[in-house]
Parts: C-alpha cells; sequence; structure tokens
C-alpha cells in the first residue's frame, strides 16, 4: 500500500500566526506555491492559509482605494486573524487512496502531514499530478518495451 509519506512534499515554506497577510502574498507570488502552513515556534501546526483564503480577503479593485492603501491593509492583517483554524490533517501512514478521497470529498487542494502535533509535511494536488505523470511515463516505457 502506498502512504501518505511516499507522496507528500517535506520542503516546506511555512510562516508563523504573527506573519501578515502581505507576507503571505508575496511568498505565494515567489515560492509559486498556493498553500501556506501556519506553525508555532517548534512547528506544531496551528493552521493553514490556502490561495482561495487570500482571494476572498483580496479588496476589490473596485472599492475606493488604491494599491498603497490596499497594501497597507494587507500589512496590518496578521494570519492569526484569517488562517484555516480547523484545517483537515493527515498521518504520514495515511493510504494515498484515503488522503485522495478526503481530498475529492472535501473539495480541498492540500492536507497538511502531521505527527501529533507537529507538521512534517504537506501533501497536494500537484503531488497527485506528479504522480500521475510518472505512472503515465512508466505505461508507456511499458509498451514500447513489448
Amino acid at each position: 500500500m502506498i502512504n501518505v509519506n511516499d507522496l507528500m512534499t517535506t520542503n516546506l515554506y511555512t510562516l508563523s500566526e504573527n506573519d501578515t497577510l502581505r507576507t503571505a502574498r508575496l511568498a505565494m507570488a515567489e515560492h509559486r506555491i498556493r498553500h501556506i502552513p501556519i506553525v508555532d515556534a517548534d512547528n506544531r501546526f496551528l493552521g493553514i492559509l490556502t490561495q482561495r483564503d487570500v482571494l476572498a480577503l483580496t479588496v476589490s479593485s473596485l472599492a475606493d482605494m488604491d494599491a498603497e492603501e490596499r497594501e497597507a491593509l494587507d500589512t496590518n492583517i496578521t494570519l492569526r486573524e484569517v488562517m484555516s483554524r480547523n484545517a483537515l490533517t493527515v498521518d504520514a501512514k495515511t493510504s494515498l487512496r484515503e488522503a485522495a478521497g478526503l481530498m475529492l470529498e472535501r473539495k480541498i487542494g492540500c492536507l497538511p502531514v502531521v505527527t501529533g502535533d507537529y507538521l512534517i509535511g504537506i501533501l497536494t494536488e500537484a503531488d497527485f499530478l506528479k504522480l500521475v505523470v510518472h505512472l503515465v511515463d512508466r505505461i508507456e516505457e511499458l509498451g514500447e518495451e513489448y
């Protein structure tokens, strides 16, 4: 059986609950990520901020605010105020089948992977796509052998 720990990403970009929404926006753009786990100083998982959360918090360009005012607003909002605290998590030994089922059922793009309270990885839709590409490549290789 293939488990979450066989596919999860362990090289994580995390932020603290005291970081700002502006910091999170910049990090998502710079690192090209859509999910940022929020942890404390000991790497205990506190919550998650997703691109969907950030978009929901975006001040409309129709609002009577210029870019400077929007940036100032983002600088004054801490992640503690906007992160999802009740994020669904899984253990590293959870089967990939179960994890995929949870993501489909709940319509979520990631599952933080924890051991106890501590963040050890994240499983994302992109991880599953990498697996699909690998499997398709392997199937095509096997087809060429016959």
